[in-house]
């Protein structure tokens, strides 16, 4: 492990770093749809609508003459598309709206609230998401996370990769890019966050895509700490 003495910050990666995405979207759909009677294959709607998050992304920020577009609202346009490619009968404007915030009720994984409250004790502990502040403060408030403030690419108005996030964050904090560690089940965000000066931890989540998982199985890269849960990082960081 190399010298971390001068980290004062950890940021983290959310979706299927820190909250089980797929699983509470999954279950959440299933319960809603049997109180109002409505069939439809959750899970492949689920698993195709994390399958649209980069490409809707990519298209922002191929096109910023149309202006920065929030990942809300990018998830609604997804939802419609989906919607109409199943079949879903009947969802009015409630509806859509209800499953679009599916994405602001995602539950913890198992370490992710105890490791985060260890790590708090020593260090500032921040999203550092893709999701938009609204998202991630309700799922904060609905899951329980003990974060000291709330980073999102909407406050930059540029996504991850992009390094106006890695960057933009360790400003606010009032910090240098290498006393700001970025915390992240994917190996390509932790690869930005490094190429941007900033110190990296890999946890992994091999469940995160249930059995379409097919990457970041393990660390492919030279991280500064590499730990099964959020506890592991907490102990190498002597928390």
């Amino acid at each position: 492990m190399s010298d971390l003495s001068a980290v004062k910050a950890l940021v983290f990666d959310v979706f299927g770093t820190v909250v089980d995405w797929r699983t509470s979207l999954i279950t959440d759909f299933i319960w809603w749809a049997k109180g109002r009677g409505i069939s439809a294959d959750w899970t492949a709607l689920v698993d195709g609508w994390r399958g649209m998050y980069m490409a809707s992304m990519d298209d922002v920020r191929k096109h910023p003459e149309r202006g920065y577009v929030m990942l809300d609202d990018l998830h609604r346009r997804s939802l419609e598309k989906l919607v109409a490619q199943f079949s879903i009968p009947s969802l009015t404007e409630a509806d859509l709206d209800h499953l679009t915030k599916g994405w602001h009720r995602l539950h913890p994984w198992p370490d992710s609230v105890a490791g985060l409250t260890r790590l708090k004790t020593k260090f500032v502990i921040s999203p550092l998401s893709n999701g938009n502040v609204a998202l991630l403060t309700n799922m904060a408030k609905f899951a329980g996370l003990p974060w000291d403030l709330i980073m999102s690419a909407e406050l930059f108005e540029h996504y991850k990769p992009d390094p106006e996030t890695y960057l933009g964050a360790a400003r606010l904090l009032g910090l240098k890019p290498e006393q700001v560690m970025m915390v992240a089940a994917h190996n390509g965000d932790l690869a930005a966050a490094q190429k941007n000066g900033l110190k990296t931890a890999f946890v992994a989540r091999p469940t995160e895509y249930g059995p379409l998982q097919k990457v970041d199985f393990q660390a492919t890269g030279n991280w500064d700490i590499v730990a099964k849960d959020f506890g592991g990082i907490a102990d190498k960081l002597g928390c």
